[in-house]
């Protein structure tokens, strides 16, 4: 029997509420199928499963809020079948695995509440659950057969947007305060002439049409994917007091919601993909959170996190790092700046580069390399592109 729970959708997340079932009692389930959408405080989140199997039985129900790690669902894996009872058995002969004698009747927690409010008596409910448990649709269906005796009950507020950007500044600040507290930060920056990468990219876009021109946000953030291949200690978690590098090098992106607040969604292995699909993947990923629709696998799965001012940015930015993840890279505004080289001196557009890192993974040393390692692939855009 398989246990799906609610996972963690970020550092900053302790809890969700399900807003919908995407599958139901019965379904074959395929690994990163989306079961569920659960609302956290910065978005509606479309919940996938990390294993196959078959539906056996929906344990949270719609509108409920849990914590992370909260059972919302139990599958069959491939051969597995439920036992006599509804209990599970694996394979013909197993033995089966009988639920003790309930002492009181199975009801779930918002089928009991809403029992309250319509005055519905649950002993005169026959439940369709698992083992006969009263589901809330069992408590609407005796609710509407009955005559109206009670006043009906006002429908939960619907939270306002100034208490729902108010809740997210919150689960923000709890996040960046524990980062800062349990992560000792260092920081290093660089300056990067850009004139090679932008006249590269006006070239390429010159052979492109207008929906598949790119931006420079591309070109930073696959530079920044194939810097991290030769400084893998940049790349990965920090858990049970030890480094865990990941070979996958997933980029969380900050993306700046227009209700404010933020959230660092990942294109997953991005240092393997060309320009086109990584500028298309970002378009995409970046309408998605301002809409709050995104993938669980995209809120859990970043393994170092870019912040990109743009530019209406300041010049740099030195930024918290999200826990588990042990770096964070920064890009301030592009904007032309005097620049001396061979003896000369020019005006040229130029980046800010910043890495705030963990000191117990790295040094202020390893740093640096990474950052001028970043400079190097900048100034080498057309080898990007692959």
């Amino acid at each position: 029997m398989i246990e799906f729970k609610l996972p963690s959708l970020g550092s900053d997340m302790d809890e969700g509420t399900l807003l919908e079932w995407k599958v139901g009692v019965g379904d074959t389930v395929k690994k990163g199928q989306v079961m569920a959408i659960v609302d956290t405080t910065k978005a509606a989140v479309d919940v996938e499963s990390w294993q196959e199997g078959t539906v056996h039985q929906l344990i949270a129900e719609v509108g409920q809020k849990m914590p992370v790690g909260t059972v919302m669902a139990l599958l069959l894996e491939s051969g597995e079948k439920p036992a006599p009872g509804g209990a599970p058995g694996v394979g013909a002969g197993a033995t089966a695995i009988t639920a003790a004698p309930m002492a009181r009747r199975m009801v779930s927690p918002a089928a009991r509440k809403h029992a309250e409010e319509k005055g519905v008596d649950l002993d005169s409910i026959t439940g369709t659950g698992p083992r006969g448990a009263v589901t809330l649709q069992d408590v609407e269906a005796a609710a509407a057969k009955q005559p109206s005796t009670l006043p009906a009950a006002p429908a939960a507020p619907v939270p306002k947007a100034a208490d729902r950007a108010a809740d997210m500044r919150k689960t923000i600040a709890a996040a960046m305060s524990r980062s800062k507290r349990e992560i000792p930060h260092y920081y290093v920056a660089e300056d990067i002439p850009l004139a090679r990468a932008l006249a590269w990219l006006q070239a390429a876009n010159a052979q492109r049409s207008m929906a598949e021109r790119l931006l420079p946000a591309a070109l930073l953030l696959k530079a920044v994917a194939l810097a991290l291949k030769r400084y893998p200690e940049l790349n990965g978690y920090w858990r049970d007091g030890a480094f865990v590098p990941v070979a996958a090098i997933n980029l969380g992106v900050a993306i700046s919601l227009r209700q404010g607040g933020l959230i660092a969604p990942a294109l997953l292995h991005a240092d393997g993909k060309p320009l086109t699909l990584l500028m298309q993947e970002l378009t995409d990923l970046v309408k998605r959170t301002r809409a709050g629709s995104l993938k669980s696998s995209e809120m859990n799965e970043a393994t170092i996190t870019v912040t990109n001012l743009g530019d209406q940015g300041s010049q740099a930015v030195f930024g918290v790092i999200t826990p588990p993840q042990v770096a964070l890279v920064g890009f301030g505004r592009v904007a032309e700046r005097p620049w001396a080289e061979n003896g000369g001196l020019k005006v040229l557009p130029v980046v800010t580069a910043s890495l705030s890192a963990d000191h117990r993974v790295s040094d202020g040393h390893r740093g640096a390399l990474f950052l001028l390692e970043l400079n190097d692939r900048l100034q080498r855009p057309e080898e990007l592109d692959q």
